[in-house]
């Protein structure tokens, strides 16, 4: 019994490090992500085809770390996500993207 307490205090433990993200839901039928969204786990569903990255990419986040989002898409449908110098990556429904921004450009994180 006791070790199966320690088990169970080692994996809710755990689950807490787990999600270091902040979960944040965009707006039905808002088409854009704002600077506010860096760090952030971003949900989307019933999204426009298209959402729009700031158009200046930011080189922080308000924690002072390097900007990014991570795009989740709920559904009903796939979105694209754009930004400045041509950058395009679709978001199938269940598909989760992280997007990086160096101050530049925008890039994928692969």
């Amino acid at each position: 019994m006791k070790i199966l307490l320690i088990c169970f205090a080692v994996f809710v433990g755990q689950m807490g490090t787990l999600q270091d993200k902040q979960v944040v839901h965009l707006q039905p039928n808002r088409d854009f992500i704002g600077l506010e969204y860096g760090g952030d786990l971003l949900e989307v569903m019933n999204a426009p085809a298209v959402i729009t990255l700031p158009a200046i990419p930011p080189k922080l986040d308000s924690k002072g770390n390097p900007w990014s989002v991570e795009v989740k898409n709920l559904g009903p449908r796939a979105v694209s996500v754009v930004g400045k110098n041509q950058f395009s990556v679709p978001v199938s429904v269940g598909r989760t993207v992280q997007i990086l921004s160096n101050g530049a450009a925008y890039s994928l994180k692969r």
